[in-house]
């Protein structure tokens, strides 16, 4: 940063809250520290968990939590396949309209990172798939906005 704040926060990594809420995103190798954080805040908004698999970034780096702009404190953390419920993967293509599906409650939303994706046992080992319509030549989100687009949909099919 050009003007870095003169601020230091202490704090125990065991003191993050842990645990899976009903609605949880679960990211495979999510390694974009800014879109971690970015997640955790969309997490916070919509009160979601988190989970994360190995090779996902650090939640606790400074890129990720400048990014998740406090929610790294309020937004449960749990390991990848910790949550229960329905499991829905998050295609780039050919899945239903994500609009379309009704998951209920508990459910997780599978996102993996932007370049790979989710691979094809992570999609199996799902219940369901989902696509986020995107207009004609664009080819894919960024994570972080396609794990909020997916929370949002939940919260207002509801």
């Amino acid at each position: 940063m050009g003007h870095p704040p003169r601020v230091m926060g202490l704090f125990r990594y065991e003191s993050l809250p842990r645990g899976v809420d009903p609605l949880s995103l679960s990211l495979w190798r999510v390694a974009d520290p800014g879109n971690l954080g970015t997640i955790l805040r969309a997490a916070d908004a919509f009160g979601a968990s988190v989970a994360l698999s190995r090779g996902c970034a650090d939640p606790t780096g400074p890129k990720a939590l400048r990014a998740s702009a406090g929610a790294i404190f309020r937004v449960p953390l749990a390991d990848f396949g910790e949550p229960s419920g329905k499991r829905v993967a998050l295609v780039s293509h050919d899945g239903p309209p994500l609009a379309r599906l009704d998951p209920g409650v508990p459910v997780t939303y599978v996102l993996g990172a932007e370049r790979e994706g989710l691979p094809d046992d992570v999609v199996a080992a799902c219940d369901e798939t989902a696509t986020i319509p995107l207009a004609e030549g664009a080819e894919s989100l960024n994570v972080a906005v396609a794990g909020a687009i997916a929370l949002y949909e939940h919260r207002r099919a509801r």
